[in-house]
């Protein structure tokens, strides 16, 4: 079962991030089994579920979780294991692909900024705003100068949101290059997968190292207190999985959420 303490796989703002220092496997000491990963994943969507609900009956609070990885990290695999259980109502999951024309006519979070959640809303993004200081960076299609002014402005976009009532929660999904043959291979292997492939998942794997530095310096440069960034070791799906749901749980009771008292007198309630 995944440790509670979730600070080593923190991204610190006092320090640049290697994402080398970080294991893309579950830590070796006190590793849990399959089973128990599986029911520590049972009870943490129970608990996601009423933390939830009294995050939707409340509104007075929201949640943004952000999911960022290379290509097969499985952002689409944990929400799905994660939010299982959890009731659709108050819940979105937001996927951001190739902006289309007229987002690229916008500004970089204009299309971001209509998917964020409002209060008693618990939002996930399958890749984000950090996709433009990512693809963009590495393709070339922005130059360092432009770079730093956006990260900037996430900076004071994630504030925008903290200050509006919205905790914004970051995971970087991390996994190792050989973890990812596997996986792009398994793909290759069963036609019912084969829509998932994309020319960009095999050229992106040509420029691991150039990625990799993108995302060590874009979370480096953006992972605050308020708004973190995590490192999720993900070449283990189980363990990915548990880890994820015990740090949103974590973060829902950080905002010691309370269910809303009735808008009228019960005790006047008389059942005939």
């Amino acid at each position: 079962m995944p440790n509670t303490d979730y600070t080593p796989w923190y991204v610190s703002p006092k320090r640049k991030c290697k994402l080398s220092d970080f294991d893309t496997e579950p830590p070796a000491k006190g590793q849990a089994s399959g089973k128990e990963l599986e029911e520590h994943l049972a009870d943490m969507g129970q608990k996601l579920d009423k933390l939830q609900s009294t995050l939707h009956a409340a509104k007075t609070r929201g949640l943004l979780v952000v999911f960022q990885g290379m290509d097969t990290a499985g952002k689409d695999g944990v929400i799905r294991s994660v939010f299982t259980h959890v009731s659709p109502l108050g819940v979105r999951a937001e996927a951001f692909g190739v902006p289309t024309e007229l987002e690229s006519r916008h500004d970089f979070l204009w299309r971001i900024h209509a998917k964020a959640p409002a209060r008693g809303e618990m939002v996930i993004f399958n890749r984000s705003h950090y996709e433009d200081v990512l693809v963009t960076r590495v393709r070339g299609l922005i130059d360092e100068e432009t770079c730093q002014k956006r990260y900037n402005h996430i900076l004071h976009f994630e504030s925008l949101l903290q200050d509006a009532g919205i905790t914004v929660l970051k995971c970087y999904l991390h996994i190792s290059k050989s973890e990812q043959k596997k996986r792009l291979q398994a793909r290759l292997d069963d036609p019912r997968k084969h829509w998932k492939l994309q020319p960009s998942d095999f050229d992106d794997r040509e420029l691991w190292p150039q990625f990799t530095q993108a995302y060590e310096e874009a979370l480096s440069a953006t992972s605050t207190p308020e708004s973190p960034w995590y490192v999720v070791p993900a070449d283990s799906k189980p363990y990915r999985d548990s880890f994820v749901a015990g740090l949103i749980v974590q973060t829902l009771e950080n905002m010691k959420l309370k269910t809303p008292k009735p808008s009228f007198d019960l005790s006047k309630v008389e059942l005939k």
